[in-house]
């Protein structure tokens, strides 16, 4: 199938300093949650995108040294000769696809914790680490270890030199960069050559490109990647004023300019808060001051927004880290014709909590993430059955969808019915809430595929009951029907009803339903993820008065993870949202919620309302899998999948669907055990 002359500029060469891309789809940094330990689940991940069709793929931020040493997060590491094998299999896994393989190299700086290393943390002036509660201090450096840290930058890349790699980057984004801080007034109130005025606080980041520019010998490209606008309040490196500055100060020196914004919580926003191609305000200027390749990020998912960004100047390159996560055959698809096909992000950085719990990523719309290697998994290929079987699945919310898409790819006879007048169970109701429009995508990537396969048949407004099962015939049935939310006040810090709860308050389900909402409203949070927030942004907007109540002391503590809660609190406090964290419902009697402060128990004044919204826990629906049981039927045949089994993630009924679809193909096992990274053990 011939590419779609309007992406035909997509998949042009681009020549980057010395090597040459053979696309403009570039994997840029990010991290995966593997650490140095498990260099097989890395290198797994990356070999597919290579196959997949991105044209650079880039290794995550990798340390230079001992000496930024970030401990406790799963971050690579080049300190020395140990650490060149792994980097050469992986760089030779990706060229095998003929893709070009990019490194980051980094020194952490004030990120820096160096609890395992014991060192001290190095910055350019004595501050705290940019970690609050860790009680570490920084040492300010002086020349000897300036000269230091250019040695070992240059070493590494030298050792990057020898793993293969064809780019090597100089890092100084996200707020996470040694260069970074030296560059910052906030850090860096030195007033020596390397501190003061503009020319002397970019002398470092010069000096290390310069040094990493004659290390690379000319074989290897050398890479920026610099964060041209700062968020922070009160910073100076904004697009307008030093962030510009410093692209014109270094316009010529590196082959490739990698742009974004700081810190990573902007840099990585989210669908609730920011459309594709968000950073173009920012970047864009970059282009009309340097005769270099640029690239950059925005969640692209569109080939015709890709393709606006190269014709109207603003990038070379397409960036892509969630993208690709979500779909490392996107560039396959696009030069394929199969746009239709593609697995879109849904901007939900559920991948970045992953991250943030130092394990490997996990991903709403690609549940084969991190499974490359260790279950050999692969997103696009499915091996195709001999022997057809008919499988009946009940429920087509995000479980059910994809336990179907995964069966009927391999062959089997699907029939999947649900009782509702549209598919996409929780999906369908969720994204119709204020800001999580895109978490349709996942509903609607999945019932697309479906539709256009002949054995599957799907049926809508189709409640089945136990008795009718035996009518289909079907020699695997798969109970998908979902969970509910509970009315009784059971959460996460609470294990018992609450008083005056039972019957006298709403739900998410309700108010997801249609059903009429009476203002002012009392949300109370117990789960803080998101749906309590949502909620409370959703009804601002329909025009009501909203408190929002939470027992923890953050209001959407989880979503710290998702890197959104500084982000959502911002904006109910804009949207008039009255926020009471610390606070624990006790009772709800005559339109007050009675509270008490979470630490110490005390109460505090009831909280008025004429509507309680009860936003705690949830349910299993689990009357149908319990009528088959009970009748003795089927059993041996019977499959309970996604939120039926335990009420969690949207990513995790995803992964409960293709992992039960995988187990009756025979691709996995019962036990859910997998290929495990073991150390060497030396005598």
């Amino acid at each position: 199938m011939t590419t779609d002359p309007r992406y035909g500029i997509l998949f042009d060469p681009i020549k980057i300093g010395p090597v040459t891309a053979p696309n403009r789809f570039y994997a840029v940094p990010h991290a995966t949650g593997h650490t140095p330990m498990m260099p097989n689940g890395s290198i797994g991940m990356r070999a597919m995108k290579a196959e997949g069709g991105w044209g650079v793929v880039c290794m995550q931020l990798a340390e230079i040294d001992p000496s930024s040493d970030i401990s406790n997060l799963p971050i690579e590491k080049l300190w020395d000769e140990t650490d060149v094998l792994s980097h050469r299999r992986m760089v030779e896994r990706v060229k095998q696809h003929g893709s070009l393989a990019a490194i980051e190299l980094a020194h952490t700086g004030l990120r820096s914790r160096n609890f395992s290393t014991g060192m001290p943390v190095m910055a350019p002036s004595s501050f705290p680490i940019l970690k609050p509660e860790a009680p570490v201090h920084a040492k300010a450096m002086d020349k000897s270890d300036i000269k230091a840290f250019r040695r070992s930058h240059r070493a590494a890349v030298a050792r990057s030199r020898q793993a293969g790699y064809d780019i090597v980057y100089v890092y100084a984004a996200h707020d996470a960069s040694l260069l970074w801080h030296f560059l910052s007034p906030m850090y860096n109130l030195r007033s020596d050559e390397y501190g003061g005025s503009f020319e002397n606080r970019v002398r470092l980041l010069r000096e290390v490109l310069e040094d990493t520019m004659d290390a690379a010998k000319g074989e290897m490209a050398v890479a920026i990647r610099f964060a041209v606008h700062d968020f922070k309040h009160g910073s100076v490196i904004t697009y307008d004023k030093e962030g510009r500055y410093v692209v014109e100060a270094l316009a010529e020196i590196p082959d490739l300019w990698d742009v974004n914004v700081a810190g990573w919580s902007r840099d990585s926003g989210t669908s609730r808060f920011d459309e594709e191609g968000f950073q173009e305000k920012y970047t864009s200027f970059v282009k009309r001051v340097t005769t270099k390749p640029v690239v950059g990020v925005g969640r692209f998912t569109s080939p015709d927004a890709m393709v606006s960004q190269i014709r109207r100047g603003v990038l070379d390159l397409i960036g892509g880290a969630r993208p690709s996560i979500a779909d490392p055959f996107l560039p396959n698809k696009i030069k394929r014709g199969r746009i239709e096909d593609i697995r879109e992000c849904i901007g939900c950085n559920i991948c970045v909590a992953s991250d943030a719990y130092s394990v490997p990523l996990r991903c709403t719309q690609n549940p084969t993430i991190s499974e490359e290697w260790r279950r050999n998994w692969h997103p696009e290929k499915f091996s195709i059955s001999r022997q057809i079987k008919a499988a009946l699945i009940v429920g087509g919310g995000p479980a059910g969808l994809e336990c179907g898409h995964v069966l009927a790819r391999a062959g089997h006879q699907v029939t999947l019915a649900d009782k509702a007048t549209e598919f996409g169970g929780r999906v369908a109701r969720e994204s119709r809430l204020k800001g999580l429009a895109a978490w349709g995508r996942v509903r609607d990537h999945r019932l697309y595929l479906l539709q256009q396969m002949a054995n599957a048949s799907l049926y809508l407004e189709s409640e089945i009951s136990a008795a009718e099962i035996g009518e289909f015939d079907a020699e695997q049935v798969f109970v998908a029907t979902g969970a509910s939310w509970r009315n009784d006040g059971v959460g996460r810090t609470n294990f018992r009803p609450i008083p005056g709860f039972t019957g006298h308050v709403l739900t998410p389900d309700h108010v997801m339903n249609g059903h009429e909402v009476n203002g002012p409203v009392v949300i109370y949070d117990d789960d803080h993820y998101y749906m309590g927030n949502v909620l409370a942004a959703h009804l601002v907007a329909l025009g009501h008065e909203v408190h929002l109540v939470c027992p923890l002391p953050i209001i959407a503590s989880w979503m710290g993870y998702t890197l959104e809660q500084p982000r959502v609190v911002a904006s109910l406090h804009a949207a008039g949202v009255r926020m009471y964290p610390n606070t624990t419902a006790v009772s709800w009697s005559g339109g007050e919620l009675n509270v008490v402060r979470t630490d110490i128990a005390e109460p505090t004044d009831a909280i008025r309302g004429a509507t309680l919204i009860c936003v705690t826990s949830r349910s299993q629906n689990m009357a149908l899998y319990e009528d088959i049981i009970a009748r003795g039927e089927f059993v041996e045949r019977l499959e309970l999948l996604g939120d039926a089994v335990a009420p969690g993630l949207i990513q995790a009924a995803v992964l409960s669907g293709h992992q039960k679809a995988r187990l009756f193909m025979g691709e996995s096992n019962r036990e859910g055990l997998f290929l495990r990274e073991t150390p060497v053990l030396f005598a």
